[in-house]
């Protein structure tokens, strides 16, 4: 760390007396840790500790910390322009639609803030199609237990964790949700009203689960014997992330709507929601808006990306090291009866563990190494793509030796 961020970390900090309340609302459970700088696969706190990188802020700065073309792009659009409105022509979000769309099978693309606006706009969307064009009493989504698509009230009503829903009643109705696999349970929840089937290719804060290739096709089949939407929630599964530019194309589909953010402008507060064709007259004029939804800042970052993931084939390393991460995690942790499986697609990879890992979590940070959880029995792994392999070696020794006192710890207080 350079002294002037020290010297700043300090001021910070002595600004902010530990008998002063906090001036936040207490919504999160944060760890005891300030991180003042980032770069690549390291993250500085405020103490000048040095820390591997393992979560990339929960998969979003997929190209590392502070990557070089990113932030040139983002000084120079600073010195054009910040904001307009949407009410004007947009030439960046054009060229950002058209970099995304070269990627897969949509054709159209709207802009938002976040992943859980690009879910609430997939929501409206298929709503608005079904009764404003084809003209049919048809609201509802299904969705599947351990799911996860955000915090809007839409949103955390289609999510299959009740943890999120808690103290929001009443919730909005037109939402079912059912076990995933459950062929028999999907087929009883379709009637009259439904309009999309809404699901995780991989379920990530759920547990690092992937669908079934033939639950999938299942899916695929209903929707079509029904005549129902596929909404494929990509929030955290897309952008290289599972070593294809969106999950679900490793399952050989097109979805009718999918949905991106996190990783799609490395950091920058930014979300699409991606569609088919014949879907552009359910979103007329007016019908769906957003302020901040792809200003110039937002889609000089997306675009930057992009280009950067295109010239690198960030998604094709993603796979490779991806196989590499979980190689390296079979062996070292092979013979450990506390871990149960490795899972995963990509570098987004699941440790199953016979116990609670929140402790593990916590003695990851005091060796250096940050990484998350997904559920209380899973350790979750998100390295940036550009991770290398010595990165992962030493990423994988340190939850190796982590894994192994937390088992020894637990027979000692046993």
């Amino acid at each position: 760390m350079t002294p002037p961020e020290l010297k700043q970390a300090e001021e910070n900090k002595a600004s902010h007396s530990e008998e002063e309340p906090s001036a936040l609302f207490p919504n999160y459970a944060r760890y005891p840790l300030a991180l003042v700088k980032g770069h690549g696969s390291w993250l500085w706190d405020d103490k000048g500790n040095r820390y591997l990188d393992f979560m990339s802020g929960l998969a979003v700065t997929n190209l590392g910390h502070a990557p070089e073309k990113v932030k040139a792009k983002l000084k120079s659009q600073l010195d054009q322009l910040w904001h307009s409105s949407n009410l004007f022509q947009m030439p960046m979000q054009e060229k950002a639609a058209k970099l995304l769309t070269e990627q897969c099978a949509a054709d159209a693309v709207f802009f938002c803030n976040s992943g859980a606006e690009a879910n609430e706009a997939a929501i409206k969307l298929a709503r608005r199609y079904f009764q404003k064009i084809k003209g049919e009493d048809r609201y509802e989504i299904i969705t599947f237990d351990k799911s996860f698509h955000g915090r809007t009230m839409a949103t955390l009503t289609a999510t299959g964790q009740n943890k999120v829903k808690e103290g929001f009643d009443p919730l909005p109705t037109g939402f079912k949700t059912v076990p995933l696999h459950d062929e028999e349970a999907l087929k009883a929840a379709i009637g009259p009203h439904t309009a999309a089937i809404m699901l995780e290719m991989i379920q990530a804060e759920g547990g690092v689960h992937p669908v079934s290739p033939e639950f999938v096709q299942t899916i695929k089949g209903l929707c079509e014997e029904h005549g129902l939407l596929l909404i494929v929630d990509e929030v955290q599964t897309g952008m290289g992330r599972t070593g294809k530019w969106f999950a679900h194309q490793h399952y050989g589909i097109e979805p009718d709507i999918f949905t991106v953010a996190k990783g799609i402008a490395s950091g920058f507060p930014a979300g699409a929601m991606l569609g088919k064709a014949y879907l552009r007259e359910a979103f007329t004029a007016g019908s769906h808006g957003s302020t901040f939804g792809g200003t110039p800042l937002a889609t000089s970052a997306i675009i930057a990306t992009l280009e950067v993931m295109v010239e690198d084939n960030l998604p094709q390393r993603a796979e490779e090291m991806g196989q590499y991460l979980r190689e390296q995690l079979q062996q070292k942790l092979a013979g450990l009866p506390f871990v149960k499986e490795i899972r995963g697609k990509g570098l987004l990879v699941g440790i199953e563990c016979a116990g609670p890992v929140s402790d593990i979590v916590l003695a990851g940070q005091k060796n250096k190494l940050l990484f998350v959880t997904a559920g209380p029995d899973v350790i979750r792994l998100l390295p940036n793509l550009y991770v290398s392999h010595e990165e992962i070696d030493q990423a994988v020794e340190t939850i190796r030796l982590v894994i192994e006192a937390h088992v020894e710890q637990s027979k000692e207080e046993a």
